[in-house]
């Protein structure tokens, strides 16, 4: 079994949700149907970016890490080519 880390971007507001769950389709689906209360008036979502692991304890440390402010650099700097598709500095 594998518990998943993943994070959303709000097509509304641009901000990032970071959450996990053992079952990553189950759940993206909870969030595009509007039942998680933190999402539900930022949709649009889409999924920006996941890992899996191997049990709870590693994925919560992770979804704490990703939520931090050296974790969401790490997300920027992991998919730069997204948020900068030309690779032109701006």
């Amino acid at each position: 079994m594998f518990f998943y880390v993943y994070v959303l971007i709000s097509e509304k507001d641009g901000l990032f949700y970071t959450g996990y769950s053992s079952n990553l389709k189950q759940r993206l689906i909870a969030h595009e149907n509007g039942l998680v209360n933190s999402t539900k008036d930022r949709r649009p979502l889409k999924l920006l970016y996941f890992e899996a692991c191997l049990n709870q304890k590693d994925a919560t440390r992770r979804e704490k890490y990703l939520k931090s402010g050296n974790g969401k650099i790490y997300i920027k700097n992991r998919l730069r080519k997204y948020f900068n598709p030309t690779g032109l500095m701006l």
